[in-house]
């Protein structure tokens, strides 16, 4: 007798997607894409700038919405939900963690981090104390009441990071996060990116750093709009992917843009 073991659900699901922005012709970002991401992965969507990362973001990160085909987010189909609906689900499943930081500058490095639980309607005092316990598991906890321009490159982000976590989000979505750092600093941030998917987070890492996507398990490869290759890897030394130049964010034809807090 054979047994059929169930898998589960994928945490998130890329079903056919495809993503085109108005003109004559029409810009095409993302052609016929599937993918699915399973709860405990740590996955490199890598590819050339133009290929169609940072539109994808958005669309996995559901700031934007595909012109044709699905996104599902714990088997919930976004693409039927109305504005509301999906802010909601948005603020309670998926964190966000950017090149830029996106920090507030007027708050401590607590009362940034618990922007990440605004829109839940967490109480003050329960903020601040997961806040704090967020600020801690990413080393920052002797960093509180620092404001960002008190912070290095590399604390900022990792405030950023400990936003994007401190919700226990279903996946984290990390647009070259160690874009903006020296290579130093960039090794911190891959280490503790690997040590926050060790412990369960789900990671979906963007970048166009091929030492970078080394750094995840599995690369998922893009160009022009298509995915080309999807490989399961091996390991790799954290500081030789960080030690790779960085370049600036990419920009694409019509990606979204929205500031991590805003559901």
């Amino acid at each position: 007798m054979t047994t059929v073991v169930a898998q589960a659900e994928p945490v998130l699901r890329v079903d056919h997607v495809s993503k085109a922005y108005p003109g004559s012709p029409p810009t095409v970002a993302l052609s016929d894409v599937s993918l699915d991401v399973r709860e405990g992965e740590l996955l490199a969507i890598v590819g050339p700038s133009g290929s169609g990362k940072s539109t994808l973001l958005g669309i996995m990160g559901t700031l934007d919405r595909p012109t044709s085909g699905r996104v599902l987010v714990h088997g919930s189909d976004t693409t039927t939900l109305d504005d509301a609906a999906l802010s909601g689900l948005r603020s309670v499943a998926i964190g966000f963690v950017f090149q830029q930081f996106y920090l507030l500058d007027g708050l401590t490095a607590w009362e940034n981090v618990a922007q990440g639980l605004l829109y839940r309607g967490v109480p003050s005092a329960e903020r601040r104390r997961r806040s704090v316990e967020a600020l801690e598991r990413v080393g920052l906890g002797h960093r509180l009441a620092h404001r960002p321009g008190q912070l290095s490159g590399g604390e900022r982000q990792r405030v950023a990071i400990a936003r994007a976590v401190v919700g226990a989000p279903a996946i984290v979505l990390a647009d070259e996060p160690t874009g903006s750092l020296d290579s130093a600093a960039g090794a911190e941030i891959l280490q503790l990116i690997r040590e926050l998917n060790r412990g369960g987070t789900t990671v979906a890492l963007i970048t166009h750093s091929e030492p970078v996507a080394r750094a995840a398990s599995r690369q998922v490869r893009l160009l022009d709009g298509r995915v080309t290759r999807d490989d399961a890897g091996g390991d790799a030394e954290i500081a030789a992917a960080a030690s790779a130049p960085t370049a600036d964010v990419e920009d694409e034809a019509g990606a979204p843009s929205a500031r991590p807090g805003t559901p």
